[in-house]
């Protein structure tokens, strides 16, 4: 087992990653909002007191502060959770109330809102196109080399020869795309079509568990079929084929979230498999050992997960604003102010609720529990 890198490193390597993905998710919001001519009261990277600051010429503060578990921008005009007007709102001059986020009409909410997300899943695009220009795209054929006896594939009557067409009703076009769709299905029954020569069988098959450790002593349950590709083809883009790569490779890593998150509400995986900042901090210092080219792609891994988290319908999310403005566009007007208020502060209470328990997590992967416990016996 490797040594896990020292806290230096892995406090450095967890600001290294995640502020510029605070930063770049807020400037979504602001780019957004200025398009739009909404005034910025404020731009914060962290929550809590301010450690340093400055304002710009067009009055907005832009500030850090000593938390850094996110971040956020006060447009003018945005002057409660919900968003909802409010008299000190309403007694403003028509020019001051013009430039303020509740005077936009709601699709232009909805894209401010909305920026932060997308922009979090296009920083992702833009470094799998970096990554793939350096290193290629891994096209290795999905026809099975051979078929380890006695495992999942062999007992689901995969032979060798089989060229592997779709697994869990997704297309599989790749050898490299059959790990990505198994690795999180361990113990699951799956579709898997494959061709034979020219005819078509349809199989099933369960992915085995397999308790793997990485280098640094973290457990993993990964499906395993008992297959193995021929010769790796590893192919370099050219520019044009670049976005089409990356954007294909963001979709998979989104894709693998969604089932992942479906996996945990179903019951079919383990809550404590739910990790939180310090996990994240941990793993980043982990990574960083590894070389820029890991870490860069754990990077675009979390903004991918940022964006996606930001994106669920759970008020004081970003998700949960764009389902009001959704309801608001249908109905032709806000949901009652009343309604929205006991939202968002249920919402409040669901992710405070939410980080505690990460939290929990995150303090029994580093043992701390088990530790606890033997002081205690």
């Amino acid at each position: 087992m490797m040594q896990s890198p020292g806290i230096a490193l892995t406090v450095l390597s967890f600001f290294l990653l995640i502020g510029p993905l605070i930063f770049i998710h807020e400037m979504g919001h602001y780019l957004a909002g200025r398009a739009f001519g909404v005034k910025a009261d404020t731009f914060s990277i962290g929550f809590g007191r301010e450690l340093f600051g400055w304002t710009d010429r067009r009055g907005t503060r832009w500030r850090v502060a000593l938390l850094p578990l996110g971040g956020y921008v006060k447009f003018a005009g945005d002057m409660n959770p919900a968003s909802v007007p409010t008299p000190a709102w309403l007694a403003l001059p028509p020019g001051e109330r013009a430039m303020t986020f509740q005077a936009k009409p709601v699709w232009q909410r909805f894209l401010i809102v909305a920026a932060g997300p997308a922009i979090n899943f296009a920083l992702a695009v833009l470094i799998f196109m970096t990554i793939f220009a350096v290193v290629g795209e891994g096209r290795t054929p999905s026809t099975v080399a051979a078929v380890l006896p006695g495992s999942a594939a062999a007992q689901a009557g995969v032979r060798a020869g089989d060229r592997i067409t779709m697994i869990a009703s997704q297309g599989v076009y790749r050898f490299e795309d059959i790990g990505d769709l198994v690795r999180h299905r361990a113990g699951e029954t799956l579709k898997m079509d494959v061709y034979r020569g020219q005819q078509q069988i349809h199989l099933l098959v369960t992915p085995e568990t397999d308790l793997q450790r990485d280098r640094f002593g973290n457990e993993f349950r990964i499906g395993m079929l008992g297959i193995a590709a021929g010769k790796q083809v590893k192919v370099p883009l050219q520019f044009s084929e670049l976005p089409g790569a990356a954007a294909r490779q963001t979709v998979l890593i989104t894709r693998t979230m969604v089932d992942t998150l479906w996996q945990i509400v179903s019951g079919r995986r383990s809550v404590r498999e739910l990790g939180g900042p310090l996990q994240i901090a941990r793993l980043s210092g982990q990574v960083a050992t590894l070389g820029w080219l890991d870490f860069v792609y754990f990077m675009a891994a979390i903004s991918i997960n940022l964006g996606f988290m930001n994106l669920l319908p759970i008020p004081m999310l970003d998700g949960g604003h764009l389902f009001f403005y959704v309801i608001e566009a249908v109905r032709r007007k806000p949901l009652a102010p009343v309604a929205q208020e006991w939202a968002f502060r249920s919402g409040l209470a669901l992710l405070l609720t939410f980080m505690v328990f990460v939290t929990v997590n995150d303090l029994g992967s580093f043992g701390l529990w088990r530790q606890l416990a033997g002081l205690i016996g």
